[in-house]
């Protein structure tokens, strides 16, 4: 077959990795892709947000699947224009994409099916959501209601930063995602994602990691889109994550459905566990970057088959097949990220790198110039490892992370530090 990535990070790089392992694949283009994806696949320079255009390149370049990555194109309607074109796509339709670009949206659901979730309010204007924070107290949450890359989302310990929140969010600190503002309970509990695929109809749960959102050692510092990641999250066991699917994930799947918008593709389902319960923090509606990095580790080959069955509909007659084995990986970002950055400084030392089935460095923020590899984004590179244990892996993903030579460039210390200590 001949396939379509749509995305330029960390996670269509791993995407990738995995898809070309896959004796179906054929052909593999990745747009607009980064300079570690242009090492082992074909990259193109078009719109990945423009529907007709990806439609267009597809026809051109005889591609039998499209992948689509990021949230964007998503939240665009890009997987509707090749579903109309006849395209198989792996990714939701732009009505059932609103489970990510609208936190508003994705309460409602919860609402009409009694999924838990923390209680929240929805606002238009400052002064309104001002009066909810002094109303309810800290700490509380401040959400960006629309696509923010991650970031819209501050844990104010006092109201006066809840205020000041608020202010940035109204003021236009994160463009139209800001917009309207969710404000949230805060929660109590160790957060975990889950994945699922879903075909409209079957929901099939593929794996569990836990994120480090916070920039620094410990969890502090303020939130990133992600310093690393690690899977399987034990926090999330199978009796957990059974009764997410039964209280959350299947309630919200056939509410869905009931309204005409049947959702297709991958659901990542942030949960706050505590006493052995789990709530809905937020759904996205792609893989989590990096924790696509530390999944894709973990399924190889059978990536591909998973998300075209997803794709055709047939999610009932499959199954995943997991080794008992434990992924990490470890973000590589320019100094001063999440803040203000600069971009050109050189990588050196990755030549050196092994690329295995047990070690691979995915590129996140990185472009190729005069023959050298540059960093070119806040999150550059993704330095991944498996092991037979979370230590094991741990341990090799930092001995690759001291072999890259990039003085611009800082990771924390402690991802995988949850679960290992």
């Amino acid at each position: 077959m001949n396939i379509l990535i749509l995305g330029s990070g960390g996670r269509e790089h791993s995407l990738a990795w995995a898809v070309l392992q896959n004796p179906k694949c054929d052909k593999l283009i990745v747009a607009p892709g980064n300079a570690g994806i242009a090492q082992i696949a074909d990259c193109a320079t078009i719109d990945i947000n423009d529907g007709g255009t990806v439609v267009e390149f597809a026809a051109r370049n005889n591609i039998d699947f499209v992948i689509i990555g990021p949230e964007a194109p998503l939240a665009a309607g890009v997987a509707d224009r090749l579903r109309e074109a006849g395209v198989l796509v792996f990714g939701p339709s732009k009505a059932a994409a609103a489970l990510e670009a609208s936190k508003a949206f994705t309460k409602e659901i919860c609402d009409a099916c009694d999924a838990p979730t923390a209680a929240y309010g929805h606002f238009t204007d400052a002064a309104a959501a001002k009066e909810y924070v002094q109303a309810q107290g800290a700490p509380i949450v401040v959400k960006a209601d629309g696509l923010a890359a991650g970031k819209g989302v501050i844990i104010a310990e006092t109201v006066a930063e809840a205020e000041a929140a608020i202010d940035d969010m109204f003021g236009g600190e994160f463009g139209a995602a800001g917009a309207e503002v969710v404000i949230e309970e805060f929660m109590e509990g160790e957060e975990a994602s889950f994945f699922i695929l879903c075909d409209g109809e079957n929901v099939l749960p593929i794996g569990t990691a836990q994120d480090h959102k916070r920039v620094g050692d410990g969890d502090t510092g303020p939130n990133t889109g992600g310093m690393g990641a690690y899977s399987p999250a034990p926090v999330l066991t199978n009796e957990i994550a059974e009764r997410a699917m039964t209280e959350i994930i299947r309630p919200c799947m056939a509410e869905m459905a009931k309204r005409g918008m049947p959702y297709q593709g991958i659901l990542y389902a942030g949960l706050m566990i505590e006493n052995g319960a789990p709530r809905l923090v937020e759904y996205n509606v792609r893989f989590g970057d990096p924790e696509c990095q530390v999944l894709m580790m973990r399924l190889g080959a059978q990536a591909f088959d998973l998300m075209h069955a997803a794709a055709e509909g047939r999610l009932d007659s499959i199954r995943v097949n997991w080794a008992n084995d434990h992924a990490l990986t470890v973000v590589l970002a320019a100094a001063g990220y999440p803040g203000s950055y600069e971009k050109g400084s050189v990588i050196g030392g990755l030549d050196a790198m092994p690329e295995d089935s047990s070690n691979m460095v995915f590129h996140a923020g990185t472009a190729e110039r005069d023959g050298q590899i540059v960093a070119v984004g806040g999150r550059v590179l993704n330095v991944t490892a498996r092991g037979d244990t979370l230590a094991q892996a741990q341990e090799r993903a930092y001995a690759m992370v001291d072999a890259v030579d990039w003085p611009e460039g800082f990771c924390r210390r402690d991802i995988g530090w949850r679960a290992l200590t």
